[in-house]
């Protein structure tokens, strides 16, 4: 095992994951629950299979796909998103759903 990777890989994934919705999620339920335990086994297992899936699609992805440009797609899919949060908070907008309520 590559010690180097997982440790960055840690790192990454714990910094991103600091005070996103996830985390706010998971500190709402847990107030509102006699049962922290449960808590995170949940999100736990939650977190544990999204990242299952990420690394599966990436691993397939990255045979067909150039790394090079796998991450150029990812780097303008964060690009967009943060212009678009930008341009929400810059306008006073709130966020609409899909069906427009």
């Amino acid at each position: 095992m590559d010690l180097a990777l997982l440790a960055s890989t840690f790192v990454t994934v714990f910094l991103a994951e600091l005070g996103d919705k996830t985390q706010l999620a998971i500190v709402t339920i847990s107030g509102t629950s006699t049962r922290p335990g449960a808590v995170f086994a949940g999100s736990s297992a939650a977190l544990v299979l999204a990242s299952l899936l990420g690394a599966a699609a990436g691993g397939s992805l990255s045979a067909v796909i150039p790394t090079n440009l796998l991450q150029l797609a990812a780097a303008g899919g964060f690009l967009v998103i943060g212009l678009r949060l930008i341009q929400r908070s810059s306008t006073g907008g709130e966020a609409v759903d899909e069906a427009g309520t």
